[in-house]
């Protein structure tokens, strides 16, 4: 679409996509977004439209305000999935483990001093928010004799605060901190867990490799509609509360998710189903995972 347009006018377009698709991947509304960066929503959706010449300082306080690094909404070629990863462990990083690491990437460093030694931890459900895994997590763990944790509520009962408090307090990036901690703390018990994910913890990179690399992890897929009457049936709206085009906004969050939420392990498709039928999915989805572990058992 952008082909025949000057440099200037397709680096504006591509940079208001990525603004666009960053804030549909954390889940906020135009109107949330212009909240937190004290920008006008009109000015947001000029930038997201590729007709906003955005100054430098603006873009800085919308990635501030998405808890978003800079240069991931400045337009570039295309970079490995893992890039995100890599970088943020790279950020935190001592000198030594960089040494290490250009060791590794040059070749010059043996193959098991690469490995990661993660555990097994259990099985750990991602999706949208109204997917139902807080409901068939529950269901699934009490079938097993494995333990249930909602990520979200180890995250309040640390921090003595709920996660609208939390963000509204800390920002989106305390709340990623936060949501970090409690899941190595989940890790540090060693104990057998089906975790309920929050949906948007795709979009923290480090967060999200340490669920894939420690957990059987299951997209709880549904439609688009489903999500929705699952989310006002409970009564919650964040982040659409008072969003005449709510329906819009899911519709690009999931988009945006899509191709995080599948990076899972396996999928498990919920559309028109009975939370009972549901469940009988989840459970026939697990059984390789199950019997693997079974078997490891029986080694030991």
């Amino acid at each position: 679409m952008t082909e025949n347009l000057d440099p200037e006018t397709s680096f504006l377009e591509q940079l208001g996509q990525r603004v666009r698709t960053m804030r549909a991947l954390r889940g906020m509304s135009r109107k949330v977004l212009a909240k937190v960066s004290g920008i006008s929503e009109r000015y947001i959706a000029q930038l997201e439209s590729g007709k906003g010449n955005v100054s430098i300082v603006l873009l800085r306080r919308v990635s501030i305000a998405m808890a978003a690094h800079l240069e991931d909404l400045i337009p570039s070629g295309e970079p490995s999935p893992d890039w995100p990863v890599i970088r943020d462990l790279l950020r935190k990083a001592s000198l030594n483990q960089i040494a290490q690491a250009k060791n590794v990437l040059s070749g010059h460093a043996g193959g098991a001093a690469a490995q990661r030694g993660m555990s097994f931890a259990g099985i750990a459900l991602i999706g949208l928010r109204g997917a139902g895994k807080s409901t068939l997590g529950k269901m699934l763990a009490k079938k097993i004799g494995w333990s249930f944790v909602e990520l979200n509520k180890e995250i309040e009962a640390q921090n003595g605060l709920s996660v609208a408090e939390i963000i509204a307090l800390y920002g989106q990036e305390g709340f990623r901190r936060m949501e970090q901690a409690a899941l190595n703390q989940l890790l540090a018990r060693k104990e057998l867990t089906v975790l309920a994910t929050g949906g948007g913890i795709v979009s923290e990179p480090l967060t999200f490799d340490l669920i894939l690399s420690s957990f059987y992890t299951i997209w709880l897929k549904a439609e688009p509609e489903e999500h929705m009457a699952r989310v006002r049936g409970q009564g919650d709206l964040r982040p659409m509360a008072d969003d005449r085009s709510a329906m819009a906004e899911l519709r690009t969050i999931l988009r945006s998710r899509e191709p995080l939420y599948a990076r899972a392990s396996a999928v498990v498709d919920t559309a028109g189903l009975s939370v009972d039928a549901a469940a009988a999915r989840l459970i026939d989805a697990v059984a390789p995972v199950l019997h693997d572990e079974a078997r490891m058992f029986a080694r030991g």
